[in-house]
Formats: C-alpha cells, sequence, structure tokens
C-alpha cells in the first residue's frame, strides 16, 4: 500500500514513478521488473478545470519513458470489446486442427505423412489453446 501523505494543490499532475523487483529471497538477480507511474489527481470538482493541462504533461513524459510504456486509457474514451481478436481466433483453429492431425508412428490414416506430428508438437497446440 502507497499513500500519499502531503496533499496540496500544488502537487496536482505531479508524475512520480515507482519500480517493483521481483527476486528470490536467497539471490540478488532480478527475475522481473515493472515501473508504475502515479500521478495525483486533484478532486472531480477540481479535475475538470486541469484535465487538458494534466493529459498533456502525462503523455509528455510518457514518450520519454525508456522503461514503461502505458497508453492514456480514460472511462469515456473506452471503446467496448466485440469479441476476441481475429489472431486469437486464427490461432485456435490452428490448435484444434493439429490435434485433430494423426500422430507420427499410425500407419492407417489417408493424411500425407509429411502431416503427421509428434507428441510433443500436440502438447504445445494443447498448451497454446488450454
Amino acid at each position: 500500500v502507497i499513500r500519499h501523505r502531503d496533499v496540496r494543490p500544488s502537487y496536482y499532475g505531479v508524475i512520480d514513478k515507482f519500480r517493483l523487483q521481483v527476486s528470490e529471497q536467497s539471490q540478488r538477480k532480478a527475475l522481473g521488473k515493472k515501473e508504475i507511474i502515479a500521478t495525483l489527481l486533484p478532486s472531480a470538482k477540481e479535475q475538470q478545470q486541469q484535465k487538458e493541462e494534466e493529459e498533456k504533461r502525462i503523455k509528455e513524459h510518457l514518450a520519454e519513458s525508456v522503461f514503461f510504456e502505458q497508453t492514456l486509457c480514460q472511462p469515456e474514451n473506452r471503446t467496448a470489446s466485440s469479441g476476441p481478436s481475429l489472431l486469437t481466433v486464427f490461432l485456435g483453429i490452428v490448435c484444434i486442427a493439429a490435434l485433430m492431425l494423426p500422430t507420427l508412428g499410425e500407419m492407417e490414416s489417408l493424411v500425407p505423412l509429411y502431416l503427421h506430428l509428434s507428441v510433443n508438437q500436440k502438447l504445445v497446440a494443447a498448451y497454446v489453446l488450454g
């Protein structure tokens, strides 16, 4: 939990960065890291006045960030998703087709030998599908 204890109007729009690093307790090597950008925002009444200025500052700061890119999302600008993407559907169909192909070593098949998949290839397709 991170709390801002000194809230003043002069701090509105100030951008802070927090870096989270994950590592094992016995090792110092970091397994992963992520930077989180936080901005102190005014109340709803004051926010209407300073909205354009804050958006401009945030966009400029995010363009300069090397470690983390984040698009500015606001509830009124969000579009409703119409379902899964075309790539996801295509990948699912390919994985299902791969699972339906015969396994290497099956002789009584009308499918050409080059379309017979190994057990490992089928396991990968099942994992991606799952």
